[in-house]
């Protein structure tokens, strides 16, 4: 079953570690490659369509990561965090398109501007949150036109380029689509002009319909129109009693201390209007971690970023996917700790509640087929 729009589900790919408890190092996992390789490997067996790579001093390289694990996939995308400052647009671009042709035309790209102070400092940028943006739109000007085939001559305030061509064009025309997430005013102007899908984190329904109306009437000024995205956690269980206890154990580990550090950070250090928005919802408080209809914002007391996730049972998510369909989202981006375990829970318990074909959903109709519905083989009993 879907709501109004169809549906696109992605994975998170996490190149910072990962675990079963958030505020600490108990039980950690490194992002060896091995690790990376059997999320992603599932990822594409189980039919998600994509996979998000994130960017960050703390992160494995992202671009490095993709390039590395496309020729162990075969039909999963690659959401590849692309932050302007860091890089000129035409090396960007040659990246783009050789990443785009090796894998076959599998390759998105995520425009990060905002970021950690600490990130933005250790890539040398110093420029302050709107001249960040400015800067992305003289680069994305220059990156399109150059994927594009078009002449890219363009002298700006931050960036030039003269005599910019590419040998070596894109698979996907006129260039591997660009997505965006940002709340400020800026931000938005930004997509606006620029991007192919626009993407949030998981806000109450009602909150993120009125941002998504801007971007549409912000995109229509520009004569184009936009898709949207959300990113978002998913704790799914056969139970509504089962996911909420696994997301209260999620942070389980969590001290008031380093809610306190973490919530300094994002409300008095961090630039990002989204990050405040997420830190509006629960106010570092752990007794206002409900936000919405199955939405838990517990995430947020200490993770940077998305800090909401949708709790329940199958029944009760693909309810409240449903609702964000219905108000123009076409893709999630998902993810749940640990995310290797998480992604067949996802994919087994909630992709038939979606109409979504996957793995599990072969196996089912292969049982059917052997065996008759309704029926299950007879398994002989230990002597």
């Amino acid at each position: 079953m879907s709501g109004k729009h169809p549906l696109d589900l992605y994975w998170y790919l996490p190149t910072h570690g990962d675990g079963p408890y958030l505020g600490t190092d108990e039980r950690h996992r490194p992002a060896t490659f091995g690790y990376m390789r059997e999320i992603a490997q599932a990822a594409d067996r189980l039919g998600f369509k994509g996979v998000l790579l994130p960017t960050g001093t703390r992160c494995e390289d992202a671009w490095i990561v993709a390039a590395s694990l496309i020729p162990l996939t075969e039909k999963l995308s690659f959401l590849v965090a692309l932050r302007p400052g860091s890089g000129t647009p035409a090396l960007f671009a040659r990246h783009s398109a050789t990443l785009d042709r090796i894998s076959g035309g599998r390759v998105l790209l995520n425009v990060v501007t905002g970021a950690d102070p600490a990130d933005l400092a250790g890539d040398g940028i110093k420029l302050g949150h709107d001249e960040r943006y400015a800067q992305t739109d003289e680069f994305l000007t220059i990156w399109r036109r150059i994927l594009s085939g078009e002449p890219a001559d363009f002298e700006g305030k931050y960036l030039s380029a003269h005599g910019t061509d590419i040998s070596f064009p894109p698979v996907q025309k006129p260039y591997p689509p660009l997505w965006f997430g940002g709340s400020s005013d800026t931000g938005i102007a930004i997509a606006a002009k620029h991007v192919d899908v626009y993407l949030s984190w998981g806000e109450p329904v009602e909150q993120l319909a009125e941002k998504l109306d801007r971007v549409r009437v912000a995109a229509a000024a520009q004569g184009r129109t936009i898709r949207f995205g959300l990113r978002i956690h998913l704790i799914v269980r056969e139970t509504e009693k089962e996911a909420w206890a696994a997301a209260d154990r999620l942070i389980s580990r969590v001290s008031d201390e380093v809610i306190a550090e973490a919530q300094d950070g994002f409300l008095n250090v961090s630039e990002s209007i989204g990050q405040k928005r997420m830190a509006a919802l629960h106010q570092g408080r752990r007794d206002r971690l409900v936000v919405g209809p199955n939405l838990w914002a517990g995430l947020g007391l200490v993770r940077g970023g998305a800090g909401t996730a949708l709790v329940g049972d199958p029944d009760s998510v693909a309810a409240r996917i449903r609702e964000y369909q219905e108000i123009g989202i076409e893709t999630i981006i998902g993810s749940a700790y640990p995310h290797l375990e998480e992604i067949f829970n996802v994919a087994e318990l909630l992709f038939p509640k979606l109409g979504l074909q996957g793995e599990a959903a072969h196996a089912e109709r292969s049982w059917d087929v052997e065996f008759g519905r309704g029926q299950r083989p007879r398994v002989a009993s230990a002597a």
